[in-house]
C-alpha cells in the first residue's frame, strides 16, 4: 500500500495505519488512507488501486502462513467443522492463495469484498451461514483485525481473535471478542469434537 501511494507522488500512509485497514475492500481501504481532500478524486483513487495490485502481485510470492495453520484446519474439518473464509480480498487474490497454500478443498463457502458488503458489514457472515444452513448460535468468526470482530458482532455470532495478525489483543476484546490466541494451534481448545459437545 506504501508502494501504491509512492506511485502516485503521494506520501505514503504510515505502518500502523496500513494496519488499521486489513480486511476491508481495497476500495474502502483506499479511501481510508487518502487525504480527506483527495477522497472525490476518483481518478486518483483508481490508480491506487491499480498500483496496489501490481505491487501485491509483485510480492505474492512472499505470503506464508502463520504456524500450525494448516494442521489445526485440518483437525477442525475431521472434527466435523464446517469452515468458510471472508475477507476483503478480491476472489481472484482469494482464490490464488488457497491454491497456491493447496488449502481450497478445506472451505465450504467463501466471500471477498468484491462479491458483497465489505467488512465490518455482516453481509459475508450472514450469506456464507444461509449458504451453509447455519444458525447464529453455531457459527464463530476467527480474525485478526477490528473488523472481524466488528463484523461478528453485527451478523450476532460468537467471535475469537488471534494476536498474531494486525490488532493487538487487548483491542479484539474490547470489539468483542470471547477470547484472543496467540498460536493458531490454540484454537483447537475452543472446537472439541461435535460428537462431544452437549
Amino acid at each position: 500500500m506504501q508502494q501504491a501511494f509512492q506511485s502516485v507522488d503521494l506520501l505514503p500512509p504510515d505502518a500502523d495505519a496500513v494496519n488499521r485497514i486489513i480486511g476491508l475492500s481495497l476500495g474502502n481501504a483506499v479511501i481510508g488512507l487518502m487525504p480527506a481532500e483527495l477522497h472525490d478524486d476518483a481518478q486518483l483513487h483508481q490508480q491506487i488501486e491499480q498500483a496496489y495490485r501490481q505491487h501485491y502481485l509483485l510480492a505474492e510470492h512472499e505470503v506464508v502462513l502463520f504456524p500450525h495453520v494448516r494442521e489445526t484446519l485440518e483437525a477442525l474439518r475431521e472434527r466435523g467443522y464446517w469452515l468458510g473464509v471472508v475477507t476483503g480480498k478480491s476472489k481472484s487474490g482469494l482464490l490464488r492463495v488457497l491454491e497456491s497454500f493447496d488449502l481450497a478443498d478445506l472451505f465450504y463457502v467463501l466471500r471477498t469484498a468484491d462479491c458483497t458488503h465489505s467488512k465490518p458489514h455482516p453481509a459475508m457472515v450472514l450469506e456464507c451461514m444461509q449458504e451453509m444452513g447455519m444458525k447464529a448460535v453455531q457459527t464463530v468468526v476467527i480474525g485478526d483485525a477490528l473488523f472481524d470482530i466488528q463484523m461478528a458482532e453485527a451478523a450476532g455470532v460468537r467471535s475469537l481473535g488471534v494476536s498474531f495478525g494486525v490488532a493487538e489483543a487487548e483491542l479484539l476484546l474490547q470489539a468483542g471478542a470471547e477470547e484472543v490466541v496467540n498460536d493458531f494451534s490454540e484454537l483447537l481448545q475452543y472446537f472439541p469434537l461435535l460428537q462431544d459437545l452437549p
